[in-house]
């Protein structure tokens, strides 16, 4: 907890020095990471989809099983440090990617606000317009990829 005279970790840390705590609490439950993404076999370009994860509680926007992912979804990645810095597809909304980057996370972010709700509340969070890819034959997934996502405010 922080004193009214403390910076925030995220202000006085890079990612290098975050504790495992401080790292798993920089992931604002956005759901973004967990959307399916389809990569161009030629150009190597990486295309987002509305479509998530079966592990992902579209409602929550949270794993449905954290603890065992990579053996339940061996294409799961993890993010750390190098893929936080180096995989183009990571929003710029972000927590990992805005510390990365120096910048100060956003009103919304949970560290910020106090409240898991708020990434919802702001939009930007994926709960609001994603399915799971349970529902979809993988040949027909390119039909669901999307633009985009952008910053969020």
């Amino acid at each position: 907890m922080l004193d009214g005279d403390s910076e925030p970790f995220w202000k006085t840390k890079t990612l290098e020095e975050l504790t495992p705590e401080e790292w798993e609490s920089l992931c604002d439950g956005c759901g973004r990471c967990c959307l399916v993404k389809l990569e161009d076999e030629d150009t190597a370009q990486v295309y987002t989809t509305r479509l998530a994860c079966s592990m992902l509680n579209v409602r929550t926007c949270r794993c449905r099983d954290y603890a065992n992912r990579f053996s339940k979804m061996p294409d799961c990645l993890e993010i750390d440090v190098k893929r936080a810095r180096e995989l183009s597809w990571l929003p710029p909304t972000c927590g990992y990617r805005i510390v990365g980057e120096g910048r100060d996370l956003p009103w919304w972010h949970p560290l910020v606000s106090g409240s898991s709700e708020t990434v919802h509340q702001a939009g930007i969070s994926v709960s609001s317009f994603v399915m799971s890819e349970r529902r979809v034959k993988e040949e027909n997934y390119w039909k669901y990829i999307i633009p985009d996502l952008g910053e969020g405010d």
